[in-house]
Order: structure tokens, then C-alpha cells, then sequence
């Protein structure tokens, strides 16, 4: 695989010396304010398809050399005003002026790469969110996909800090994919105690699509896509980067981060690390949870050249995390304990709670990917050519007298392919046809085993159009894919324990939606579109019990593929002091897979032995089912109180099967009810000494869980909560140069005990002292970040 790769590899650089041109294109301009017509210096304009951007010098000029011709689309962002993003035509020497329109809310017109090609929000039919940098700089969180949650109709399936697996409108693990910089991130997604392995200090930005997205991505991308996006040239002729360092207080979690990058004479480069730690965690019910550790050393980077034939980058990264497995197990008097050597156990102590390096059963996961991103101008269009190879190295150790020992050791190599021809605008259709897949194959390297061995290959293709006619752009496609799976026969002491087996499946998705602008405050979105997940492994092949889990899973080879059918509405209000968005959706799933606990010929649950202990046996089966729900926001900017932000979030998903599976309708892991309401001021905006001076006060209130999946008692109900959190940020100035910026947050002041519906510490041990079962949700948690520019 890594052959094929670095031959294709080779291929790439060749065609890129083969298309240069010697036809040098050049954009220039200047951007001012519309009601006055002074130059915004410093305002940024970024070329999303050449992945190049600039900023305006003091006199509102900027310019790009070198740049390749033809149909692009440009972003013009500068703060306090509304974005502006355009589509423009490229000859070979053009100039465009912009002006920009004072704003006091932060609104949509950012541009979007998560679709086949970049484009606006306002004129996507399907719902989007794009999270910035100073957002995700500005958020408390324990990781990448923790620090999402805040985004309306997201949330997370958490096993601790260190592990949170993204859930999209009630969907998750090999329902949605993750891409990385133009790749599908691929590990060991389908399991309950497997993360996001990429760094969160290293993300420059994240664009959320939530409905199918399977036109683009194929099978599994039925709940929608988040695209993780770290490499972010710094502007043309600079060289920058920054110096980022955080602690949070309740888990003593620490980091330092350096991030360092050029863009001269089309020539780009990036290179970043990152350390991060973090002891036990702790709460009002449990004290410190014994367990909940972890450790990373990450780094990355990329280098690459823009000319006026295209760009190509290579990209590459490295994660390694260490993190505990967290089991609750308790003494007789309530205390959590850690397995000894020889067998027994002991109380933990305040050395094992503060400790950094997580103790028996922990995991650790290495996560190495190389990225060859590339964009070659074509005849009179665009072809863009993106491979990766990344391979994902999964232990787990459980064995307390031999800590070094993996007991389970999954090694899974990827190799990723996706081309898009990009037509050129013919009567104002914007077009793409692209081709994309994967090469899979995973390895067992112990003797115990929970999967078997396999191959996969996948291969599809689609076309994608769209077209403005007035205020109203249409959109849609088709698709067709095709999933090969071999399956190899596995024997445990001279006993088959998985038999070999071949599957193929085989579906066409489409999509087709509109976006009409009344004006330009006002936009209604309506979206149709139908996507397909192929079974996974585990699902088809399981047989055994992971740490943590407190299963044991027997999969199921009669699976058929999920089918969704998905409708999609929206609308806009966005005013200079007020922004509403409301987004209703309805997905109805054919062969919906799930599992759920095995009965006895008793009626109780099905037990199965495992090293000495007896846990409950589950089998993956299907059903068809929908689900439906809605996401609003309000951001209210009152005039004349420009500093002030209200802001208000609520999401809310329901699931339900078409038939009961033991008189429960109700879906799975569906999580609760939430409604996040902020009041936000912003203040020194332009101040000397300091500025960008804000504060905010926030409530987080999640409804009570009253629906959950209790057929066989895999699921209980959840009691409802309310969190209270407040923090300040702002930027620290000499000479008006930032010297660094700093972000305070207080999580949970009030600190509340509670537990998250979706948190699989739910339903560890439970606590002999107390009568409540399973482990409680971090408690009241101080933040603290600095981050020092550097430029050069």
C-alpha cells in the first residue's frame, strides 16, 4: 500500500512540473469602507480554491502574483464588518475593488470546502456551521471534538476526557465521517472507547455539514461530515506562528503548543508540536476518578509551492496518546481501586490520582498520516488530486502483571484517493465529476482478538452541480458506490473463532436542494437527499469484550446496508443587529443497526465468562427507523448597546423505530434536549494597551433524558441539568503589536454532580456507599490559555 502510495506520490510531483504555465496571473485591489471610503488596513482576503490568502496594507491594497486563472471564489473578512464572498473570473491581470459594510454581528458569508467545491454558506441547501480558530481558542475543552459540542446539533458519546466520539443529530460512530485536511480520518471509529485522534491545538478551522453526505463521501456519511482542517498558509511573504500554553485546574490537564510557518515566492511551509497531560479528574460525588489520565506528543506540518498552475502540499502528522481505560471499580467503602500484581486489588492513592502515566487497563493509540493535497489547472478547468496514507496503531493493556503486554493490538493501514474535475462555468452552471475511495486493511497482533483480519476496498463516483439564477442557487447530484470486504478465518486454540467470509455492497445516493435569497437579510433552504452506510466489521464480525465496556459482542453477518432518506429546511434572518437561524430536518433509516443486550432462555441476561468475571453478551441486529428534531439560534446585537451580545442556542433530536423492539420504540444513545443561552460584551476594540476585551456569562441546560433505548436494560433515563459557566478574553499590546492574547474559563461554577446521557461512565460499577451507579461528569474547572503571536 505505502508503494502504491509514494508512486502516485511521484506522479503528482511530475504532473506538476509538467503543467506549469508561463502565463503569470495577477489580482490586485483595495478594500475600504462602504459609508466612508477609508482603506481597512489589514483586512483579510483569501483565495479558497488556491489555498492562498493576504492581507491589505495601510492603504487597503492588497495583491496576488502567480495565481492560477479562471473561475474562483474570494473572501473578504475584516472585524465589525459582514464578509463578503464572491465568484469571480481570473484573467491574467485584474483588479477588484471591495467595499464592506459595517456589522455588529459575526455572520455567514464565510466560505465552505466540505462540498465538492468552495462556496458560501448562504448558498448551500444544506445546513453548515464553520468554527473559527478564535472560537475554538475562546472554548474550555478536553479535545477537538469536546470543543465542537457548543455548535447546535452537535454533542458527544464520552468515556472521559480524553475520548469523545462526535455525534451528529442523534448519529454517530461509522454513521458520519471525519475528514483531515482532505482525508477521511480512519481508525478504529466503530468502537465505544476510540476518539478523534487529531491534535486540537493544531486545527485552524472546522466545518460542520450535518444531513447526508454520502454525494461526496460515500458510505457512512449518512449523519453528515465534520472537516478538520489544519493546514492554513500564513499570508504571502511572511513567516509566522505562535506560542500556546493552557491549564485547566480540576484534572491538572497542561499543554504547550509551537506553531511555525513561511509563504515566500510561492513557496509554503507550516511545522507545529504539541505536549499535553492530565491527572485524574475530579467531581463532587466521586472525588478524583481514578483512571482518567492521559498523556500526547503530537506534531505535524506540511510543506508545498502555489504557482499559476495549481498548488500541491504535502502534509504530514503524527499523534500518540496514552490514556486510562476507566472501569469504576470500587472498595467496600466506596474508594476506587487499581489492580495489583498477582491478582486483588487496593485503594488508589493520592500518588495514583496526581500521576500522569494512566495505570492498567489504558490504551495507547498512534495515529501517522501522510497528505499529498494538490490542485492542477486542467484544459479550462480545475483537477484536484488529494491521497493519504495513514496508519492507526491501536493497544490496549489490561493485564496488571504484565503492564507492557498488549492484550488487544488492532493495526490498521488506509490508503485514500479522491480526484475532482472541476468544469469551468458554462452558462452559469458550476460543475465537478470526481472519483474517490479507500484501501484498507487491518491486522490483529495478539494472540487475544476482538475483530478478525480484513481487506476493504472501496471505490465511487459523482457528479455535483450547482447554479445561481437570480436570488436563488440550486444544487445536487448523484452518486455511485461500490464496497468490497474480505473477511479472513481465525482460530483460538484450535477452535474457529471468526470463519471467513466475503461481502459487497453496492448504492446510488443523490441530493438535490435550492437556496433562495429574498433580500439580503433574508435567506429559506430546503434540501432532499438519500444516503447509505455499508456494515462495518464489528457489526458483522465481533466476537469478544473490550476494556472499559463491560460487553461482550457477538456480531452479525446477515446485516443489510442502512439507507437514509433525509429532508432538510431552513432559514436565515440576518439584520445589522439581529441574526435567526431555525433548521427542521426528518431522516428515516432503512436496516437502522444497533445492538442491544442477549436475553437467556430465562428471560435475564445473556452472561458470558471472561477472565473469571461474567459480563453481558450484546448482538448487533436492524430495524427500520427516523428520526427528526430542530436547531435554532438567536444572536440579538441591541442597538444602541453595540458591546452587548444575547445569544441562544437549542437543540433538540428524537429517534424512534418503526417497529418496538421488547415494546421500546426509542433509539439509542439519542442525546438529550440542550439550550445554551450567552450574554456576551464586547468592549476596547481598537484600545492601545488592550483590546478585543470580552466577557460572557453563560447557562448550559440539558433537559431530562425521558426517552431512552431500556429494551433490555441497555439504556436508563437521565435526570436534566444546568451548568454555569463565565470567562474573559483579550489581546495584551505594545506599539500596536499583540504580545499575547489571553482566554479565561470557568466551567460548572456552580459545581453541579451530573451525568451526560451519553456518557458510557454511566454504566460502570456501582458506588456501594452511595447506591448510584456508574462515575459522575467532570466537576467545577478553571481555564486558563496565553497565546504569543510570533512574526518575523
Amino acid at each position: 500500500m505505502k508503494r502504491i502510495f509514494f508512486f502516485i506520490l511521484a506522479v503528482c510531483y511530475f504532473l506538476t512540473a509538467f503543467t506549469q504555465q508561463k502565463t503569470r496571473s495577477q489580482l490586485s485591489g483595495v478594500i475600504s469602507d462602504e459609508k466612508t471610503g477609508h482603506p481597512l488596513a489589514g483586512a483579510s482576503v483569501i483565495l479558497a480554491d488556491s489555498r492562498t490568502g493576504t492581507l491589505t496594507d495601510s492603504l487597503g491594497r492588497y495583491q496576488f502574483k502567480n495565481i492560477p486563472s479562471g473561475h474562483t471564489i474570494i473572501e473578504i473578512s475584516y472585524a465589525g464588518y459582514k464578509t463578503i464572498v464572491e465568484h469571480i473570473d481570473l484573467l491574467s491581470n485584474d483588479s477588484k475593488n471591495f467595499k464592506l459594510v459595517v456589522s455588529m454581528l459575526e455572520n455567514e458569508g464565510v466560505t465552505v470546502t466540505a462540498v465538492a467545491n468552495a462556496t458560501s454558506i448562504r448558498k448551500t441547501p444544506i445546513p453548515i456551521t464553520r468554527v473559527s480558530k478564535l472560537e475554538l481558542l475562546s472554548t474550555s475543552a478536553t479535545n477537538i471534538i469536546d470543543a465542537l459540542t457548543r455548535q447546535p446539533g452537535i454533542s458527544q458519546l464520552a468515556s472521559g476526557p480524553a475520548i469523545s466520539k462526535p455525534i451528529i443529530r442523534g448519529l454517530g460512530y461509522n454513521r458520519l465521517v471525519v475528514i483531515n485536511d482532505g482525508i477521511r480520518q480512519e481508525g478504529q471509529q466503530w468502537g465505544d472507547e476510540h476518539g478523534i485522534e487529531i491534535d486540537e491545538n493544531s486545527v485552524s478551522r472546522v466545518e460542520i455539514v450535518k444531513g447526508p453526505a454520502s454525494l461526496i463521501y460515500g458510505s457512512d456519511a449518512i449523519a453528515g461530515v465534520i472537516n478538520i482542517i489544519t493546514t492554513n498558509p500564513v499570508t504571502v511573504n511572511t513567516i509566522k506562528g505562535n506560542l500556546l500554553s493552557s491549564y485547566q485546574s480540576n484534572n491538572r490537564q497542561r499543554s504547550v503548543f509551537a506553531n511555525l510557518g513561511g509563504n515566500e515566492k510561492g513557496f509554503n511551509w507550516n511545522t507545529w508540536g504539541d505536549y499535553k497531560a492530565a491527572a485524574d479528574y475530579k467531581n463532587h460525588n466521586d472525588g478524583r476518578v481514578f483512571n482518567s489520565k492521559f498523556k500526547e506528543k503530537n506534531y505535524g506540518g506540511y510543506a508545498g509551492f502555489n504557482g499559476t498552475w495549481g498548488f500541491s502540499h504535502l502534509i504530514f502528522s503524527n499523534f500518540n496518546q496514552k490514556l486510562g481505560i476507566i472501569e469504576g471499580e470500587r472498595d467496600g467503602n466506596g474508594a476506587f481501586v487499581r489492580q495489583l500484581q498477582g491478582g486483588g486489588s487496593t485503594p488508589a492513592t493520592e500518588i495514583d490520582f496526581n500521576s500522569l502515566d494512566p495505570r492498567v487497563p489504558y490504551q495507547h493509540i498512534k495515529h501517522t498520516k501522510l497528505i499529498s493535497d494538490n490542485s492542477f489547472k486542467a484544459g479550462k478547468g480545475r483537477l484536484s488530486l488529494n491521497l493519504g496514507w495513514q496508519r492507526n496503531q491501536r493497544q490496549e493493556f489490561g493485564d496488571a502483571d504484565l503492564p507492557d503486554r498488549a492484550t488487544l493490538f488492532f493495526d490498521l493501514n488506509t490508503f485514500n484517493y479522491n480526484t475532482i474535475y472541476h468544469f469551468i462555468e458554462r452558462k452559469g452552471w458550476t460543475s465537478s465529476l470526481g472519483i474517490n475511495g479507500m484501501s484498507q486493511q487491518n491486522k490483529n497482533k495478539t494472540d487475544e482478538v476482538l475483530i478478525p483480519e480484513y481487506s476493504l476496498f472501496d471505490i465511487g463516483s459523482f457528479i455535483y452541480t450547482q447554479r445561481t439564477l437570480g436570488r436563488t442557487t440550486i444544487s445536487g447530484g448523484a452518486r455511485y458506490d461500490h464496497r468490497s470486504l474480505d473477511s479472513r478465518e481465525f482460530k483460538e486454540g484450535g477452535v474457529t473463532k471468526f470463519n471467513s467470509f466475503k461481502k459487497n455492497y453496492a448504492n446510488i445516493s443523490t441530493s438535490a436542494g435550492a437556496s433562495f435569497s429574498a433580500n439580503n437579510n433574508f435567506v429559506l433552504k430546503l434540501n432532499v437527499a438519500s444516503g447509505f452506510r455499508a456494515p462495518s466489521i464489528p457489526e458483522l464480525a465481533s466476537n469478544g469484550a473490550h476494556e472499559g465496556t463491560h460487553r461482550y459482542e457477538y456480531g452479525n453477518q446477515l446485516l443489510k446496508s442502512e439507507k437514509s432518506y433525509q429532508l432538510d429546511a431552513g432559514t436565515e434572518i440576518n439584520s445589522e443587529h439581529l441574526m435567526v437561524t431555525a433548521n427542521i430536518f426528518y431522516n428515516g433509516i432503512k436496516n437502522f443497526i444497533f445492538y442491544s443486550k442477549l436475553p437467556s432462555s430465562g428471560g435475564t441476561d445473556s452472561l458470558v465468562a471472561v477472565n473469571g468475571e461474567f459480563i453481558p453478551a450484546y448482538q448487533f441486529n436492524q430495524r427500520d427507523a427516523h428520526l427528526a428534531g430542530a436547531e435554532f439560534l438567536v444572536d440579538l446585537h441591541p442597538h444602541p448597546l453595540d458591546w452587548l451580545h444575547w445569544q441562544n442556542t437549542v437543540s433538540l433530536v428524537r429517534g424512534r423505530f418503526r417497529n418496538a423492539v421488547e415494546q421500546v420504540k426509542d433509539l439509542p444513545f439519542i442525546p438529550a434536549t440542550r439550550w445554551i443561552s450567552e450574554l456576551k460584551s464586547e468592549i476596547l476594540k481598537k484600545g492601545k494597551a488592550i483590546s478585543n476585551l470580552v466577557f460572557h456569562v453563560e447557562a448550559d441546560h440539558t433537559f431530562n433524558q425521558e426517552h431512552p433505548f431500556t429494551a433490555y436494560r441497555t439504556e436508563t433515563a437521565t435526570s436534566g441539568y444546568t451548568l454555569f459557566n463565565a470567562g474573559m478574553s483579550g489581546n495584551v499590546n505594545h506599539h500596536k503589536r499583540t504580545i499575547f492574547s489571553l482566554y479565561f474559563n470557568a466551567q460548572n461554577i456552580s459545581d453541579v454532580t451530573y451525568q451526560s446521557h451519553l456518557s458510557r461512565l454511566k454504566y460502570t460499577a456501582i458506588n456501594p456507599v452511595s447506591g448510584r451507579q456508574g462515575v459522575f461528569n467532570m466537576g467545577r474547572n478553571f481555564s486558563l490559555k496565553v497565546n504569543i503571536p510570533l512574526s518575523f
